[in-house]
């Protein structure tokens, strides 16, 4: 059995977080990124950037962009977020 879901065309990403007001470029700002940051996401996997824009459209990323999140027999892939050098140092102390 193969993975058949496809993953969401980059204009149905944009016109998603459009209908809900916002734009990649605000929602970068917003979670304190440049403007054309989560841009990449579009055309690269990124889970810290699939996340924030997953969370925005009320999603998981896995329902965006199955193929980075399943392999070709369906099964999960584990994706972890590293943390920041900030969240390193303080989890240290």
């Amino acid at each position: 059995m193969t993975h058949t879901h496809q993953d969401w065309h980059p204009a149905e990403i944009i016109c998603a977080l459009r209908k809900r007001g916002t734009t990649l470029a605000a929602l970068s700002r917003e979670s304190g990124l440049s403007s054309s940051t989560l841009a990449n996401t579009l055309s690269r996997s990124w889970p810290k950037g699939e996340l924030i824009i997953a969370t925005r459209l009320g999603m998981e990323p896995a329902e965006i962009w199955p193929s980075r999140y399943f392999d070709d027999y369906g099964n999960f892939i584990e994706r972890k977020i590293r943390q920041s050098v900030d969240e390193n140092q303080a989890a240290a102390e």
